[in-house]
């Protein structure tokens, strides 16, 4: 009798010990909008500073309330005028199909600083249904309902 193995299985997960290190390291990496959006929501010092890292033009377009802006080409000539290495950094850009927060990212820790990266980026903030900033203003859509929960705060993760 021949088994057939399908696509997921046919390398097999990880150890759990090698699974933890794995998503633990995911998790030093990496933060999402939810989580940011309830750190700022909470008021006072979030403990690090969002950083969008998109052109002028993008940030015009939106951005999230409170954000820094500071384009991944000024990050190595800006970042020590407008950054205290001893505050952890956030970057976002457009989304999931951006790798400039990454990239900042990146730039930002080969200059000495605690960075993470915010899965989702501006698009995902917007599909949310969080406020974001215009220069007509701020604006908020209604939720995604294939990204955010209808009818309720969170989506218990």
């Amino acid at each position: 009798m021949t088994t057939t193995v399908n696509p997921v299985l046919r390398v097999a997960p990880a150890a759990p010990a090698a699974a933890a290190a794995h998503f633990r390291a995911a998790l030093a990496f990496h933060t999402d909008v939810s989580d940011v959006a309830a750190a700022l929501a909470v008021g006072g010092d979030p403990g690090f500073v969002l950083v969008d890292s998109r052109s002028t033009e993008a940030w015009d377009q939106g951005h999230v309330p409170g954000a820094l802006h500071l384009p991944t080409a000024l990050v190595p000539e800006q970042a020590g005028q407008l950054l205290d290495r001893t505050v952890p950094v956030v970057t976002y850009c457009w989304g999931p199909g951006c790798n400039g927060a990454a990239r900042a990212a990146l730039a930002l820790a080969e200059l000495g600083y605690q960075v993470k990266e915010m899965l989702g980026g501006f698009e995902y903030w917007v599909r949310e249904g969080l406020e974001f900033e215009t220069w007509q203003g701020r604006e908020r859509r209604a939720p995604d309902p294939l990204t955010a929960p209808v009818g309720a705060d969170d989506c218990g993760c």
